[in-house]
C-alpha cells in the first residue's frame, strides 16, 4: 500500500479529498513528529501507519462538524493540542481557515512554531499557557467559529476549557470514544453553566476508524459568564 493511503482513502469516506500538495504536507508532518518525538515528549504513537490513522485521520474526523466549505478566514480554535492535533491536519486539509491553537508546554509549543514553518502553514497563531489563563484575554474570549479539543479532559471539564473561546452560536466539537452517554449526562450543569446547548452526538462511520467513535458537538447558546473558566487546576479538579 502506498504511504499515507489509508489516509487518503479515509478522507474521500469524510468526503474530503487530499491533494498530492497536502500529501507532501502530511508526509513532512510525519517526519517531524517522529524526529521531534527523540527529544521531546511529544507521542506515544511512533508506527508511521497509526500516525497516519490515529493522529491525522483521528484528526480529520473534526471536519464533520465543519461547514461543507468552510469560507475563508473561518476561525478555529484548539485547545491543549498537543503536537497539533487534531488542529493541524484540519488546517493542512481547509488551509482558508484561520487556525489557533493553544498549548501549555513550552517545549511542544515550540515544535508547533517550527511545524508551521516547515510545512509553510499561513494564518496560523500558537499561544503558549493554560487554556484558562488565555481564554480571558479579549482577542481571543468568544473568538473563534469552531473550538475543540481532543483527549484532554473529562466532557464537564473540557466544556470549562472550550467553550469560553466560542463565539455565541460558534461549535465547541470534542472527539470522543465508547459509550459517551454518562458522560454527556455528567456535563449537564456545566452545559448551563457555561452557556452550551448539546447539538448531537454524531458517530464516526466505522469504515473511516473503529472503535465506536463519536463527536460530541455543542452549541454555544449564549455568552459564558465572566467567571469562567476558573484558575488553572480548577477545571480538571473540581468539574462544574
Amino acid at each position: 500500500m502506498e504511504p499515507l493511503a489509508q489516509l487518503v482513502l479515509g478522507a474521500q469516506r469524510l468526503g474530503i479529498t487530499i491533494t498530492q500538495a497536502q500529501l507532501r504536507q502530511f508526509h513532512r508532518y510525519q517526519e517531524e513528529l517522529l524526529s521531534w518525538n527523540k527529544r521531546v515528549n511529544l507521542t506515544a504513537i511512533t508506527c508511521p501507519e497509526e500516525i497516519e490513522t490515529l493522529h491525522f485521520l483521528d484528526s480529520l474526523t473534526v471536519a464533520m462538524a465543519l461547514p461543507a466549505h468552510p469560507p475563508t478566514g473561518y476561525r478555529v480554535c484548539d485547545v491543549g493540542t498537543g503536537a497539533g492535533f487534531p488542529g493541524v491536519p484540519l488546517k493542512i486539509a481547509f488551509p482558508d481557515i484561520r487556525l489557533t491553537l493553544v498549548e501549555a508546554t513550552a517545549k511542544k509549543a515550540a515544535f508547533l512554531e517550527h511545524l508551521a514553518q516547515a510545512l509553510g502553514l499561513e494564518s496560523i497563531a500558537i499561544h503558549t499557557g493554560r487554556a484558562e489563563d488565555l481564554a480571558h484575554a479579549p482577542d481571543l474570549r468568544e473568538a473563534f467559529d469552531l473550538v475543540t479539543a481532543r483527549a484532554v479532559a473529562g466532557l464537564p471539564s473540557l466544556l470549562e476549557l472550550t467553550l469560553p473561546f466560542c463565539r455565541t452560536s460558534g461549535l465547541a466539537v470534542a472527539p470522543k470514544k465508547g459509550n459517551v452517554a454518562e458522560e454527556v449526562a455528567s456535563a449537564a450543569r456545566a452545559l448551563q453553566e457555561l452557556g452550551g446547548r448539546l447539538v448531537e452526538l454524531r458517530p464516526i462511520p466505522e469504515d473511516v476508524l473503529p472503535g465506536s467513535r463519536v463527536l460530541v458537538i455543542v452549541e454555544k447558546a449564549w455568552p459564558t459568564p465572566p467567571k469562567y473558566p476558573r484558575r488553572p487546576g480548577m477545571p480538571a479538579k473540581r468539574p462544574l
